[in-house]
């Protein structure tokens, strides 16, 4: 029986609050949490004030609060939605034990958590770095394997300006709804768990050669030279040599990388061929969907449905995985042209 059933609190309480666990309050500061505390008065039936931001608790509240919250007495205010979510995007594990937080909230969390992690990532593309990384995709992974449906959420969460973390995040979010998508008819049948794992992170990091570009080629509003052309068409080459640096020699990390850019018909780079592995088609599509919809300095991105759309009539991707995109956004999303 949970906290809230032992102490009859109100239906309809958790619109307007996140009850807190022990592990959640265990992740605040001590002595001065991060955000307004509140408690349930059994006697009078709502929620009252407990700590306010700003304030200090002193070792008896501390005490007392964990007594409370041990009781299923404590609340947060969604109101406080942002504080919580840049919170627990820090310590990203919370989201699997947090039992009150809604879809749409947790889409949030992985956001913000991934996209700075990217940015951290592709700063510093170093060991140490990445396995930070790697620990908070495995957060995602774990949530998404239970009910890969809870992809559909973050493609509602997808960046609309181009920068190369939030391009990652997209396209990880993304790809992994429309493997989703594909394979949702017994899906963990169909894809182990370790093939799993490597292939989210693959459509994570398939720009992973993108990061040694110049930022001012990267966001040039202005045509490419040559060379600076060149410089571009190398990142999948550069890819795979910083996933042998980095010791991730993982065929589905591989073909992300180094096959996003090949097309069906053979017209893509480096290797103009007509044979990708399924990670490498995946990953093509949703790399490409999410530059299409992205505001750059050269351009402003399409409407969701018109790029899909239009992916669907290019004989250079997938059918089956442009297909499914259109599927994802039309019927599952609901998304109007």
């Amino acid at each position: 029986m949970s906290s809230s059933q032992k102490h009859d609190i109100p239906d309809g309480l958790n619109e307007e609050y996140y009850q807190i666990s022990t592990d959640i309050l265990g992740s605040f500061n001590k002595y001065r949490p991060p955000l307004n505390i509140f408690r349930f008065k059994e006697d009078v039936a709502r929620i009252m004030p407990y700590y306010k931001v700003g304030g200090r608790l002193t070792n008896e509240q501390v005490a007392e609060l964990l007594e409370m919250t041990q009781d299923g007495m404590v609340f947060v205010s969604r109101e406080d939605h942002p504080v919580y979510v840049k919170h627990i995007s820090f310590q990203l594990d919370l989201v699997l034990v947090d039992k009150n937080l809604k879809e749409k909230e947790i889409a949030d969390i992985f956001t913000q958590a991934l996209t700075r992690r990217l940015a951290e990532f592709f700063e510093q593309p170093v060991k140490g770095v990445f396995e930070k990384l790697w620990v908070d995709l495995m957060v995602l992974t774990e949530y998404l394997y239970e009910d890969i449906r809870r992809a559909r959420a973050l493609v509602r969460r997808l960046h609309t300006e181009h920068s190369l973390e939030n391009h990652s995040v997209n396209t990880g979010f993304l790809g992994v709804a429309l493997l989703g998508k594909i394979k949702e008819k017994n899906f963990q049948d169909t894809i182990k768990r370790k093939t799993f794992d490597n292939l989210v992170a693959g459509l994570f990091i398939h720009d992973l050669g993108m990061a040694k570009v110049p930022v001012f080629i990267r966001t040039k509003d202005k045509p490419l030279t040559g060379e600076e052309r060149n410089k571009i068409n190398s990142h999948t080459k550069v890819g795979f040599e910083m996933l042998n640096k980095l010791g991730l020699r993982f065929a589905e990390m591989e073909q992300c990388v180094t096959e996003h850019h090949e097309r069906c018909n053979g017209s893509g780079y480096p290797l103009k061929s007509i044979k990708q592995e399924f990670p490498g088609r995946l990953c093509a599509v949703a790399d490409s969907f999410c530059a299409m919809i992205s505001n750059r300095p050269y351009a402003k991105g399409k409407g969701m449905v018109q790029a899909a759309m239009e992916l669907t009539q290019d004989a250079k991707y997938d059918r089956e995985i442009t297909k499914a995109l259109q599927m994802l956004l039309m019927m599952d999303l609901k998304m109007k042209p």
